[in-house]
């Protein structure tokens, strides 16, 4: 035997770990290469006129390969992160530097992805060149400037408003300063924004992970290295990435004592998303310290909410905004989604009340209405309620009231949560499964959801979509019920839920 050699068993652990690390990154190559066929590309790209592309977007055999290559890809992603999870198993010393190597191999290859999942980076195009024309995004849509709708912008967006706060339409100008009228350069500088919020997250949240004394590299494992965070955050270049990563390292420092910073940090994540607005009055909280009088409570409040709001104000007025930010905040928002739990309520009455000729105009305006009603009292009762060790928790739920209780809840919406549910710590039971099924859900959802496909092949895109779902249920069932691998999951979770089963029995029995 020779002396020198690394002990086989961790040589052997590491192999197997490093597979699964190639597993993964073999998957977001091939969601870059169904990408191509069936991402969202603006019609002026120079990318339309590369024959490969013209071959894979043009022909049905390409649109049909590459949905099918794009959707087995996202599940030999979504199957390499339980492997690693399962690999990684009681999170040994080094195991965050396996996660970092892991979020790196399967996230850098999707800086190269044609839009998936969303098409919201070419709304980024238009408000920016918006901004550039020297208009007002909070007052006018983006059809206002030429050539909108040949640079990808989805319709919905040309006569709205734009939903992003101040500093988000400063880094809208500043791309499209540098790109000009290149839209596919926009969208590489639009998703190393989102990258970058990527990193704070894979950085700030096994630190906010180790002040609950849960360990950093499993939490950095469920929010970093889940593959609908890096294809959402990554692949779709949303700035909910860089409003997600701001929020945790303000909070962060927040709870560290270093209250300004974390104060600062929130608000630059409300400048890109007033949302986080819902956070100050718990970095507040968390300024204040432990065993905080009432008045001293209410004294970081002020301070927090003067830094906070002040700054926000003054940007606003600089730049030319005013109150713009606060008034789409409280108004935006139209329509609802289907699966969220108000929009399952609205869809209710829309099909029972309309058959009967009832007026159903009354629904969605009165069922939004009192969901942000109902968030605010929530968000209330969490600020004035409980005690500050569970501060964190109490500013995840506050700020999952929000999104629960709106008509619109969109897939990366969640992604906003999850940092602050794994960093709090989410349990080795049902909690860890649940997650396990959300993250499958949306990816099914979106892979079926959001195809290009020209105008001469739509008769193809229904049986697309059928396809995509197709394969992503026989993905699941594969992995829930055959791999050997990936079934011990669910089946060591069916076990711990009939144990008290039994249990109860045999105590009846005797």
């Amino acid at each position: 035997m020779n002396p020198t050699a690394p002990p086989a068993p961790a040589t052997a652990g590491t192999d197997r770990v490093n597979r699964t690390i190639i597993e993964g990154a073999i998957g977001s190559l091939m969601v870059v290469f169904g990408s191509l066929g069936v991402g969202w590309l603006a019609s002026v790209s120079p990318l339309n006129r590369l024959e490969l592309l013209i071959s894979l977007r043009t022909t049905e055999w390409g649109v049909i390969t590459t949905t099918a290559v794009m959707t087995l890809g996202c599940w030999v992603l979504f199957r390499a992160w339980l492997r690693l999870g399962q690999k990684l198993e009681g999170w040994p010393e080094g195991s965050l530097r396996t996660v970092w190597k892991a979020c790196l191999a399967w996230g850098v290859p999707l800086l190269a992805c044609v839009p998936i999942f969303s098409r919201d980076v070419f709304a980024y195009i238009g408000q920016g060149r918006l901004v550039a024309a020297g208009h007002d995004p909070y007052q006018q849509g983006i059809s206002t400037v030429a050539n909108w709708f040949q640079l990808g912008t989805d319709t919905m967006w040309a006569e709205s408003t734009t939903p992003y706060g101040v500093l988000f339409l400063d880094v809208e100008h500043l791309v499209m300063l540098i790109a000009g009228e290149d839209p596919d350069l926009a969208i590489f500088l639009f998703r190393l924004v989102a990258f970058a919020g990527v990193l704070l997250c894979l950085l700030y949240v096994p630190k906010l992970a180790s002040l609950h004394g849960v360990n950093g590299a499993r939490a950095a494992w469920i929010t970093v290295a889940n593959p609908l965070f890096l294809i959402s955050f990554i692949a779709s270049a949303h700035n909910d990435s860089l409003m997600t990563g701001l929020a945790v390292a303000g909070t962060y420092y927040a709870a560290t004592g270093r209250g300004i910073r974390g104060v600062l940090l929130v608000t630059a994540s409300m400048g890109i998303k007033p949302i986080t607005l819902v956070l100050l009055p718990f970095i507040g909280l968390l300024w204040a310290g432990p065993g905080a009088s009432w008045a001293r409570r209410f004294r970081y409040w002020f301070y927090t909410a003067g830094i906070g709001l002040g700054s926000m104000v003054l940007i606003g007025y600089l730049n030319g905004y005013a109150l713009g930010w606060l008034e789409v905040m409280l108004t935006t928002g139209t329509g609802y989604s289907v699966y969220s739990p108000l929009g399952v309520l609205i869809g209710f009455f829309y099909g029972t009340l309309g058959p009967l000729g009832v007026d159903t105009s009354w629904v969605l305006p009165t069922l939004k209405l009192i969901g942000r009603l109902g968030s605010v009292a929530v968000v209330l009762f969490l600020m004035f309620k409980g005690s500050h060790g569970h501060l964190i928790q109490r500013t995840v739920l506050a700020f999952a009231a929000l999104v629960v209780l709106s008509p619109i809840i969109h897939p990366w919406y969640l992604l906003w949560l999850l940092p602050f549910f794994a960093a709090s710590g989410i349990r080795s039971d049902w909690q860890i499964v649940w997650v396990y099924f959300t993250v499958a859900f949306f990816i099914a959802y979106g892979v079926a959801d959001q195809l290009f496909v020209w105008q001469f092949l739509s008769h193809l895109k229904p049986w697309l979509q059928n396809l995509a779902t197709a394969l992503s249920w026989l993905f699941i069932a594969y992995l829930v019920f055959i791999d050997p691998g990936t079934r011990r999951i669910f089946v060591d979770f069916w076990r711990s839920l009939r144990l008290p089963e039994r249990a109860g029995l045999r105590k009846r029995a005797g």
